[in-house]
């Protein structure tokens, strides 16, 4: 199963916030080092607002930070919230699949997202972010790794 941009992006501003310390970056900054559109993350940063998990505030001095239902909450629920409650093939779309009246594909499928979902429904944002994450976390947040090595990894969303 593919996880959606924005899914990654909130898992990533969740994880991002939950090692910023008592610094409040701002959604251009958290979008600048994680070099995604500043417009998409915004976006992002919203429905997290809207959920609980973190507070922005505007204006001098203002920026983003994670609050205790945010470093506590359920990767499960967070990847569930953003990825939605559909089904992971459309039968239904505008081409109808034939087999749909007798096809078990489907059932089995919602039932391998309801494992995936459920395996992470334990895990934390807090689970996430220890060590040794939280320490490359930190490095990354104070610009001490500018430029993902070809090696290192760091090209791609939450490992």
């Amino acid at each position: 199963m593919r996880l959606l941009r924005s899914t990654d992006l909130a898992l990533r501003v969740l994880m991002r916030l939950a090692v910023a310390g008592g610094s409040s970056p701002t959604t251009r900054e958290v979008a600048e080092g994680m070099n995604v559109p500043y417009t998409h993350l915004a976006k992002v940063v919203a429905e997290l607002q809207h959920m609980g998990l973190l507070a922005a505030r505007r204006g001098r001095g203002g920026g983003l930070t994670l609050t205790e239902q945010g470093r506590t909450a359920s990767v499960g629920a967070v990847v569930r919230a953003f990825e939605g409650g559909g089904d992971v093939v459309d039968c239904e779309g505008p081409t109808p699949c034939p087999l749909n009246s007798a096809c078990r594909l489907r059932g089995a499928l919602r039932r391998a997202q309801e494992a995936f979902f459920a395996s992470l429904d334990p895990v934390t944002v807090q689970d996430i972010v220890a060590e040794p994450t939280g320490v490359l976390l930190l490095g990354i947040t104070r610009g001490a790794v500018d430029e993902p090595h070809e090696d290192s990894g760091l090209s791609g969303g939450p490992c």
